[in-house]
């Protein structure tokens, strides 16, 4: 195995899963610069959480940001579908831009996110920051790892670099039951875990995961606020992707099923990371925005997630497809409340730079500066939204086009293997509208009468066509990184000299490899900051 070369100064500045965002300065230091973290959910529905009108799920942790936090009820991610949705937070371009398209990326992937494209990490570290990621990344993973994080601007990684779902499965329910519904890929190696570029456990224990993650999330924030230097933490979390999974402290744990008990783990891991910055005293100084890379599986029935009364869900443009929770959180600087602004997480890097004081990326950003929205309650820059499909193609271009409230059709099409008794979710059902459907989403959010026949939306169902036409025109197509083919021999390893029977050969010892103070860090957490200084 090679060497485990961690720098935890460098590794501290991590950011991940489910979409949060934290900036703050620390209260005990004379910090100029806000910290910012972004906690960022897979597959969270519209109507998951109980502030969006869910009665059964247990989520206190999120119901305090909400209740005091500014509730976004039109937050939109830039794909429904976990790969290109990734890649516009943290780039603010749709991923048509990028090559991070069409569907997701594969552990045996030739490609990946390009490296000359600039996340937020990269953004930030010129100006003072440290960059750290825990958590699912999704954006590649290539030769010898060249896709991921560390190579993206993180200084500090720890996490698995795909869905786990595209992994030979273990144990997913405490203390030993096994995965739900057969959602595992048993023709890939297992589930590896990550701390920079070094593999420590494979396969991954799903059942502490989440500990692991949570431990060193709060570890993070307490060593730069000793440090005093401010930093970016990317939070991504794998659930509430399938399997759908539990630790000990939280399978049964909720009357909603293990949908509910997972979402419950990912709730009290954001209860730790808010814990932690209150204990610290910097939570007055801390931005919260908390999102979900898309809308529910509503494949999976009740293991797949609520949509709410939106339509649809996952893979699908229509609303339960892109629409999802948006939280955000300051206290002293934001008013509590909800807003109908329209809003996206491509807006995130332009928003998070120019609190950062940070030069924006020199492409082009499909993403505005909401600050005014978050800061001072007024109407939002961000008149329009587009629509991809998870797997766009140049010759149709975006399937719908929002302006104000309004959203114009022009091709729908159902979302695979979807179980709604919708018949526009089902899957096979691509259509071009022509003429578009037209819905007031103000009036009409679950899409379901089409007012484009009437004379007094003429004019305005032009301008929305024509909206489309110049976007369409304008849209520069990377070539796509996810067509580049594969490569099994590409599969993260743990084990040098893996070339037949990867599966059975790509196991490890768990921390196998690390130094023995990261090792008595992870399980005994001795006073974290002086070990943090010797990784």
């Amino acid at each position: 195995m090679a060497t485990f070369d961690f720098n935890f100064r460098h590794y501290i500045s991590l950011s991940s899963f489910g979409l949060f965002i934290i900036l703050s300065c620390a209260k005990i230091t004379s910090c100029a610069k806000p910290n910012v973290i972004i906690f960022f959910a897979d597959d969270m529905g519209f109507g998951d959480l109980p502030v969006y009108g869910h009665p059964t799920s247990y989520s206190p942790s999120l119901n305090k940001l909400a209740n005091n936090g500014l509730v976004f009820t039109q937050f939109y991610v830039s794909s429904p579908i976990c790969t290109p949705s990734r890649a516009g937070l943290l780039t603010g371009r749709y991923a048509t831009r990028s090559g991070t398209y069409p569907d997701t990326f594969k552990p045996d992937d030739i490609g990946g996110l390009p490296l000359n494209e600039t996340t937020i990490a990269e953004a930030l570290k010129p100006v003072g920051y440290r960059t750290g990621m825990i958590g699912k990344w999704h954006l590649g993973y290539g030769k010898d790892g060249q896709y991921q994080p560390s190579h993206q601007g993180f200084d500090w990684y720890y996490g698995i670099p795909y869905t786990h779902a595209e992994c030979s499965c273990g144990p997913c329910y405490y203390p030993d039951a096994p995965c739900d519904l057969g959602n595992c890929q048993p023709q890939y190696v297992h589930c590896p875990l990550f701390a920079n570029t070094t593999i420590v456990e494979q396969p991954v224990d799903l059942l502490t995961l989440d500990a692991k993650y949570a431990a060193l999330a709060t570890d993070f924030i307490r060593f730069n606020a000793q440090e005093q230097t401010p930093f970016f933490l990317y939070y991504a979390f794998h659930h509430l992707h399938i399997p759908i999974y539990s630790g000990k402290n939280f399978t049964k744990s909720t009357i909603r099923g293990h949908y509910g008990d997972a979402l419950a783990e990912l709730d009290w891991a954001v209860g730790e990371v808010m814990d932690t910055l209150e204990a610290l005293n910097i939570d007055n100084n801390t931005l919260i925005f908390f999102s979900s890379d898309n809308g529910p599986a509503l494949a999976l029935k009740q293991l797949g997630g609520s949509a709410g009364l939106l339509k649809c869900g996952k893979s699908t443009t229509y609303e339960g497809g892109p629409r999802v929770p948006g939280i955000a959180y300051w206290p002293g600087r934001i008013t509590p409340g909800y807003t109908t602004e329209l809003a996206s997480t491509l807006d995130l890097l332009p928003t998070i730079c120019s609190i950062a004081e940070a030069p924006l990326p020199l492409a082009t950003l499909d993403g505005v500066d909401i600050s005014r929205v978050l800061f001072r309650g007024q109407t939002s820059p961000r008149e329009t939204f587009y629509y991809y499909p998870g797997e766009p193609e140049p010759y149709v271009g975006v399937y719908a086009v929002r302006f104000k409230q309004f959203k114009a059709h022009f091709f729908t099409s159902g979302a695979g293997n979807s179980v709604s008794s919708d018949p526009d979710c089902k899957p096979g059902n691509f259509r071009l509208r022509k003429p578009p459907l037209l819905f007031d989403l103000h009036e009409d959010p679950s899409e379901q009468f089409d007012i484009a026949g009437r004379p007094e939306y003429e004019g305005l169902l032009q301008k929305m066509i024509q909206l489309k036409r110049d976007f369409d025109y304008n849209m520069v197509w990377a070539p796509s990184q996810i067509n580049r083919g594969q490569n099994e021999e590409y599969q993260p390893c743990c084990k040098a000299g893996c070339t037949e029977q990867l599966v059975k050969c790509c196991q490890c010892d768990a921390l196998d490899g690390m130094p023995q103070v990261f090792r008595s860090h992870l399980y005994s957490r001795p006073s974290n900051i002086e070990v943090m200084k010797q990784l």
